[in-house]
């Protein structure tokens, strides 16, 4: 189709290509450290630690984890809210050649098991309170060493090693820090539900995670080096929060001010204390600042750009926030396989409601035919988003066949439905069909599902997405019960809580005779969504 309509529709000083060096992220830290080393890169409450700091950190930890006998492509797995801890031990994975596998603090048991089974994980870093989950699957996993950390001093437990007296075991050793192909060798495995409620790793090499903070860097035009604060409390273990907070503050030799939980009160204060310039984040912190009393006396006209991504944008959010700081905050998109940003809405440019906007700097994207994906579809026409970059993932972990429906060329195929219009720009028309997003979170109802069926009560279920305030979406059940059963909706919600993390379990539970469905037995989720929107 001649050249991508997007390439007219950038921004004055936005560049269509980029140049990646060969390098990964903790060998940019490095070459920091050596210039600023004095220069602030982490604060965490009362807690400084400076780029020089940071290096001898990463460098003792990476050491001790080689000295043991963790090789180049070992897994590593991170359990961890932001904390200096999570950015220590991101790094000195990189260093020391391994591949970081991201948790998810708030999962259960049967979800840990999963991921580090899958993963084939040796090590895991995590924080002390999370060690029980930690501990009861332990058996069922390669598990070799578990390294805990803690906000205050405590007694590591039988058969683990303390975080801060591991790394200073290192001192004095001489290791030797493996060669990385950046643009080959893995550097994260990002567990998706992809396209499909089983969760895959979306296997991100160093040149991916590097890439797109660079590209995220591009498009802030305002950004300096060596200048912006960055507020640091989108959760690093989702690729949003990793790509577009931490690294991107880290290759810009920013400084990183670590919240390990949302909590307004807290942001506001420590937006006061520490004037962050970048606040990337999701619709409901948005929405939670405009509406927190007397916000603008809290310094938040500090802040120059955000990017909002894991959920539509209501643009009356956007304008309210723009009023109140005085800076910039638009709409992204993106998803773990390409870790994860590939579209946004230009910074100060022009900007369309319900858009997610341009692609990328050396980004690629297109609308196909869902049913011939050779096919490509003119402006205006509906179709499934493809996008090609690069910062799009090696493949899913250990699953040639997923990897190969869902990468065809180099293009990766989303699965969302999508249409572009003729200045080119994107628009998702729906998300991944049936996934639900709740506060930044991706819950596929499948999963929530199968545990809604363990329950012995229960004969039929099904659970969608339904419109909510302040999380954008959350989590309802309809439930079928077996004849002659009875039975509560907070029993179900207790069953559920017992089995999945708090923002997978239902919010609200109804019980019916019977589940609408088509004539061949397929319970039809759409229409349920329509009633529920139809009693609004």
């Amino acid at each position: 189709m001649g050249e991508p309509l997007w390439l007219k529709s950038y921004e004055e000083g936005v560049p269509q290509s980029l140049n990646y060096p060969e390098k990964t992220v903790a060998q940019i830290v490095d070459d920091i450290a050596a210039k600023m080393p004095d220069h602030k890169a982490l604060v965490f409450y009362q807690k400084e630690i400076t780029y020089g700091e940071l290096k001898l950190y990463t460098d003792l930890l990476a050491a001790a984890l080689i000295r043991d006998g963790v090789k180049k492509g070992d897994r590593v797995a991170l359990m961890a809210p932001n904390t200096p801890q999570y950015v220590i031990s991101y790094l000195a994975v990189q260093k020391a050649g391994a591949v970081l596998v991201q948790v998810n603090p708030m999962y259960v048991e049967r979800e840990l098991v999963h991921l580090l089974h899958d993963s084939g994980a040796k090590v895991i870093v995590a924080m002390h309170s999370f060690y029980p989950r930690i501990k009861a699957v332990k058996n069922q996993t390669q598990l070799e060493k578990i390294i805990l950390f803690d906000f205050a001093p405590f007694e590591a437990p039988e058969g683990t090693v303390e975080f801060e007296a591991y790394a200073k075991s290192a001192f004095g050793i001489k290791v030797e820090f493996p060669e990385i192909d950046c643009v080959n060798d893995p550097a994260v495995l990002q567990y998706t539900g992809g396209t499909t409620g089983i969760a895959k790793g979306a296997t991100l090499t160093h040149r991916n995670v590097l890439a797109n903070p660079m590209q995220v860097t591009a498009w802030m035009k305002s950004c300096e080096f060596g200048k912006e604060v960055v507020l640091g409390v989108l959760p690093f273990f989702h690729a949003y929060g990793m790509s577009v907070g931490m690294n991107f503050s880290l290759i810009n030799a920013g400084t990183l001010v670590l919240l390990p939980r949302f909590d307004i009160t807290e942001v506001m204060n420590t937006i006061k204390a520490y004037r962050p310039t970048v606040f990337p984040g999701v619709p409901t912190m948005y929405i939670a600042i405009n509406n927190y009393p007397d916000a603008g006396s809290y310094g938040i006209d500090s802040i120059k750009e955000c990017i909002s991504g894991s959920a539509p944008l209501p643009v009356e959010v956007a304008l309210k926030f723009e009023e109140l700081t005085g800076g910039h905050l638009v709409e992204g998109y993106g998803l773990s396989e390409a870790s994860p940003v590939t579209h946004c809405n230009p910074l100060g440019g022009k900007r369309k409601v319900g858009s997610i906007g341009l692609p990328f700097p050396d980004t690629l994207a297109k609308i196909v035919d869902p049913e011939d994906y050779t096919r490509e579809l003119p402006p205006g026409e509906i179709g499934e988003l493809a996008v090609k970059g690069p910062q799009v993932m090696k493949g899913y972990w250990n699953m040639p066949e997923e990897t190969a429906r869902v990468l065809k060329d180099g293009w990766l195929y989303t699965g969302d439905v999508a249409r572009m219009d003729e200045e080119g720009y994107f628009y998702i028309v729906d998300r991944k069909k049936d996934m639900i997003i709740a506060s930044g979170y991706n819950i596929y109802p499948r999963e929530v599902e199968e545990v809604l069926f363990e329950h012995p009560k229960v004969k039929e279920a099904v659970v969608v997405g339904v419109p909510h305030e302040y999380r954008g979406e959350t989590v309802k059940a309809y439930v079928v019960l077996k004849e002659g059963e009875t039975a509560t909706a907070d029993e179900i919600i207790a069953f559920c809580k017992e089995r999945l993390a708090a923002y997978k379990v239902p919010k609200a539970v109804e019980f019916r005779t019977e589940l609408p469905k088509t004539a061949v037995g397929k319970v039809l989720r759409r229409q349920l969504r329509e009633e529920e929107l139809g009693r609004k």
